[in-house]
């Protein structure tokens, strides 16, 4: 696929968590702590102010949002009266909450760092967090690597997690009552750091990898079917438009709080043949 993405929105600190939900993009500008969402037309607004850095999105069946909280390690959820906390999550992540996915029933998977990546410590492996809509917290898989952007099947009963320090994407088969068990390696990746993730129709998962400069589409056994390339670094992407067909990436120079003030973030955006499928 020789195609370059076009450019939606620029002028962002560090865009990350991209989904298409009513007609538009949601996402979060993470160091300039806004969850925003852009229509197809470029025409961008604040949805919700959260202090702490918002990273993973998700919705409720009810329709209400909820909001990765990441340097206090909170699960919000927007109320009308405006963020409220669902789960205090430092019992279970040891460092930020990062990406997440929220099932059709309301339940959130929280991965989160492990340790303090941007101060150079050496990688720890952490926990997955589901936090249900009453607000109780269960660890559901130990030992990742870095968990980060995750998807769920349409039928329900995967989740597939990118293990960015893994290099790889990791399955797990969902219970009835949202436990993970029967992990299993769904693809092993070369030169690659997963970040975010989306799945398309034919079971494959595009690959945001901001080493690779682009994203990267993958089958289940590690063919890469697919590369996009883009001018800086690719953090996460979605599938999403009027037929799920637009993919949409989330760009930057650099993800460095510090050095995210240059304001290099875009939503770039090019078209696929395969729809996107399942959650997020």
């Amino acid at each position: 696929m020789a195609a370059r993405p076009s450019v939606l929105l620029s002028g962002l600190r560090f865009p990350e968590g991209p989904r298409w939900h009513e007609g538009q993009l949601w996402f979060s500008d993470m160091h300039a702590q806004q969850v925003m969402r852009v229509g197809l037309d470029g025409r961008a607004e604040v949805v919700a102010e959260v202090p702490s850095d918002p990273s993973g999105l998700g919705w409720l069946p009810d329709g209400r949002l909820l909001v990765a909280s990441m340097r206090d390690r909170r699960l919000l959820r927007l109320d009308p009266e405006g963020l409220v906390e669902v789960a205090d999550l430092r019992g279970v992540a040891p460092f930020h909450c990062n990406d997440m996915v929220v099932d059709s029933v309301g339940r959130a998977y929280v991965g989160n760092f492990g340790f303090d990546l941007h101060a150079g410590e050496a990688p720890a492996p952490t926990a997955l967090a589901m936090v249900t809509p009453e607000g109780v917290v269960r660890v559901v898989a130990e030992d990742l690597r870095f968990p980060n952007g995750m998807v769920i099947t349409p039928d329900g009963r995967t989740l597939v997690v990118g293990e960015s320090f893994g290099a790889c994407l990791t399955a797990f088969d969902i219970a009835a009552d949202g436990r993970l068990a029967g992990r299993r390696v769904f693809a092993q990746l070369e030169r690659a750091v997963p970040d975010g993730i989306c799945l398309d129709a034919e079971g494959a998962i595009w690959v945001a990898s901001p080493i690779s400069h682009g994203v990267l589409r993958v089958r289940e056994g590690g063919e890469v079917t697919h590369r996009i390339a883009v001018e800086h670094q690719a953090f996460a992407c979605m599938l999403g438009g009027p037929e799920r067909r637009t993919l949409f990436l989330c760009t930057a120079r650099d993800p460095h709080p510090e050095r995210t003030v240059e304001r290099s973030g875009r939503i770039e955006f090019v078209e696929v043949e395969v729809p996107g499928a399942g959650l997020p």
